[in-house]
């Protein structure tokens, strides 16, 4: 070859590997620039759930909403619009276990607010603990604690992964609510005493409270709160989503005459300070706290990424007085949002508004008032528990000739007087069918079954399933009844309303993320309760709770 054709050809070869070598340089630039983003964390995470929320509380009112509470989360952050509760019953401490764990009752063991043991036949509160005390209060109140809870929760696994650096912190109203999103090894969880009028918290977590949570008590806000009757924010007139003020489904204050406002909740706060939790007010008074757990924390200003769990409860209490139609849930909500917006700004000022991640959902939703149901001509009545086990015990009785085969009846679960029945050596699976057989003859039942056999009963899915993810064999019954749709438990003539059930009014709830490399947009993929942990973790790249059983939800990690 030439040598000036020799001196070309090596030339461009070089050129040809200088350029491939910067194509490399850049690529590993670019994938390392990358892998430094996927393994970025936000400073703060807040899950918040609203109390029995149903998923279209958030657009029944959408018109009556400001631009930067619940709109905000809509316009700027990412909804699921079928997320379904999946596993029954559908209760407060349920739902917050199986948020914040990404498992399900049967594994985590939080199976109601309250269950009782089928070995002892002790009645147990979900997160009672007697090995500690109160703190904050005298009292038997703060003697709880997440014991037993039997598996990790996210906020867990965000402390062990960062080698407890991060903080987590849980507040609520309700002890419960507080305690189990918080899980085994939060910094703290604090909840409302109503004979003290404190958030106050346990000796599981530490031995006295923090100065800014005895300052925050000292300013007496309940008080300051309630220091007016309660009246709708808007002219009354405005509140066209709702039903009349007066109608009698609906449940009164203490020495109200009728259920309509104003609501005179200043002089009862005198002598019952729990009155808070029936008013929009509690809701304001847990933002206060939870924005007082954030400074007295500082929150979101660390290395490692902290976590505020958040439960607005207030909204669960006025649900459950007044039912989902009425004015006085959608005065709480038009509040809430509110308050939301207040809490949405200090967050954007404290940690900055693309540093935190925020998500929202609930623990279960409700069923329409009975007697709204009724006057509208749709199928609901109580499924009275006195007229199912009295009538179940005389038949028993009568087939087996032993008196009082049953000793409880809790979540919908029927549970047998087992020493009894050993003792008279009856065929406990025989006595587990007769009642099945009666049980499905009784009006408001749709389905009983031995949930030992359930592969054999002929219910439908999702029912089916979501009565083996809430079965602990332990702490639950064999026996359980499904009710007609719109028919749950309570007396006749009852007001307000209640939830549990496998119905959409139950388990159809929001879920929203917001804020930290969260994209705007929807899906209205099913998706479950359960997916909201494992999704965090894999935002955060950390590993899910050790008793989970959901799946990412992958629209948003993407």
């Amino acid at each position: 070859m030439h040598k000036a054709s020799w001196f070309i050809f090596i030339k461009k070869n070089m050129v040809k590997k200088i350029f491939i070598l910067i194509i490399f340089i850049f690529s590993s630039i670019f994938s390392f620039a990358q892998n430094e983003k996927n393994l970025s964390r936000p400073k703060l995470i807040v899950g918040i759930v609203v109390d029995q929320m149903r998923w279209d509380y958030l657009y029944r009112y959408y018109d009556r909403y400001g631009d930067d509470g619940f709109k905000r989360l809509l316009h700027d952050g990412f909804t699921c619009e079928n997320t379904f509760i999946n596993y029954l019953p559908s209760y407060t401490a349920v739902g917050h276990s199986v948020i914040f764990s990404g498992s399900v009752p049967a594994i985590d063991g939080i199976v109601g607010n309250d269950w009782i043991d089928q070995l002892t036949g002790k009645h147990w509160y979900c997160t009672e603990d007697s090995t500690v005390e109160t703190v904050g209060a005298a009292g038997t109140d703060g003697e709880m604690s997440p014991h037993n809870l039997l598996v990790s929760t996210i906020t867990d696994e965000l402390r062990i992964a960062t080698n407890f650096q991060s903080r987590v912190v849980g507040v609520s109203l309700k002890d419960r609510a507080a305690i189990l999103p918080a899980g085994h090894t939060a910094n703290g969880a604090f909840w409302f005493d109503d004979a003290s009028a404190h958030f106050i918290t346990s000796t599981y977590y530490m031995n006295d409270l923090p100065d800014w949570a005895k300052k925050f008590n000292e300013n007496n806000e309940p008080g300051k709160l309630l220091s007016n009757q309660w009246n709708t924010l808007y002219p009354i007139n405005t509140y066209t989503q709702s039903t009349n003020d007066n109608v009698s489904w609906e449940g009164k204050f203490k020495g109200e005459a009728a259920p309509v406002f104003p609501h005179n909740v200043k002089n009862i706060y005198t002598n019952e300070h729990d009155v808070i939790r029936s008013t929009p007010f509690g809701n304001t008074l847990t933002l206060d706290f939870a924005t007082a757990a954030v400074n007295g924390y500082d929150l979101g200003t660390g290395k490692a990424t902290d976590f505020l769990t958040i439960n607005c409860a207030s909204t669960d209490y006025v649900g459950h007085k007044y039912g989902p139609n009425s004015i006085e849930i959608e005065d709480t909500y038009l509040r809430l949002d509110k308050d939301l917006a207040t809490f949405f700004h200090f967050l954007d000022e404290k940690v900055g508004k693309d540093n935190y991640l925020v998500f929202l959902t609930a623990d279960h939703g409700a069923a329409n008032a009975i007697g709204f149901m009724q006057a509208h001509h749709i199928p609901a009545d109580f499924l009275e528990s006195k007229k199912i086990i009295a009538p179940l015990n005389e038949f028993l009785s009568a087939q087996f000739g032993v008196e009082n085969l049953l000793s409880s009846f809790v979540n919908y679960h029927i549970s047998f007087n087992l020493k009894n029945i050993q003792e008279h050596k009856l065929d406990y699976e025989a006595v587990k069918k007769a009642s099945v057989s009666f049980l499905q003859k009784q009006p408001g039942i749709q389905f009983a079954a031995d949930i030992d056999h359930i592969g054999d009963a002929p219910i439908p899915e999702p029912i089916k399933t979501k009565i083996i993810n809430g079965y602990d064999s332990k702490r639950c019954g064999p026996v359980i009844i499904i009710p007609d749709p719109g028919w749950f438990g309570g007396q006749e003539g009852g007001t307000g309303t209640t939830h549990g059930n496998w119905n959409p009014y139950d388990t159809h709830i929001p879920l929203i993320f917001m804020g930290w490399e969260i994209k705007h947009g929807s899906t209205n993929r099913m998706v479950n309760m359960s997916d909201i942990s494992p999704t965090i973790a894999a935002l955060l790249h950390i590993q899910m709770p050790d008793g989970n059983v959901g799946k990412v939800i992958s629209e948003i990690t993407n």
